[in-house]
């Protein structure tokens, strides 16, 4: 097995900041009426030092909907062969002008076509309570090197480095 160590606090805060803004998009799970997992791909606006984060959303949209009948949400990071992060957290929305301006970038356009002025534009703030972690401990391409010599020598690949979070 890997090494395995369980993060809290302010070491939980600064795994989720390390792992969230390398992977920056994520499955963004919110729970529909009849209790039923949603998901759709966000991309992270900003991780703060509390390990919170924070995203661009229509008022409109699914996930505000879904946030305003159970603001519990699972959030799913993976970049495949090097790192993986869940998070189970708390979401809620806000309409501050100041904090959307300080998140907005022009990729959100796309998705946002007013503009940073849209007043259909929110602030999704997402506190996690817990998570679990997993990355390996010398890079993506060692490990998929040691991943391609386990295949062949048919020995297991065992470089991760794994953990639960508790904030």
């Amino acid at each position: 097995m890997g090494d395995h160590k369980d993060l809290t606090d302010e070491f939980a805060a600064a795994k989720i900041k390390d792992l969230a803004e390398n992977i920056k998009t994520c499955m963004f799970c919110t729970y529909r009426e009849d209790n039923r997992l949603q998901s759709r791909p966000m991309s992270v606006q900003e991780i703060d030092e509390d390990g919170q984060l924070w995203f661009l959303s229509d008022r409109n949209s699914g996930q505000n909907a879904e946030i305003t009948l159970n603001p519990t949400v699972d959030l799913f990071f993976s970049e495949p062969h090097d790192k993986f992060l869940t998070l189970h957290g708390t979401a809620s929305i806000s309409y501050d002008r100041k904090t959307i301006e300080k998140l907005w970038n022009p990729a959100v356009k796309i998705w946002m076509p007013g503009g940073v002025d849209d007043p259909n534009l929110s602030v999704i703030k997402v506190t996690p309570e817990d998570g679990y972690y997993w990355n390996n401990k010398n890079g993506k391409m060692v490990a998929i090197a040691k991943m391609a010599a386990a295949f062949v020598t048919g020995h297991t690949m065992d470089d991760g480095i794994e953990g639960n979070l508790k904030l």
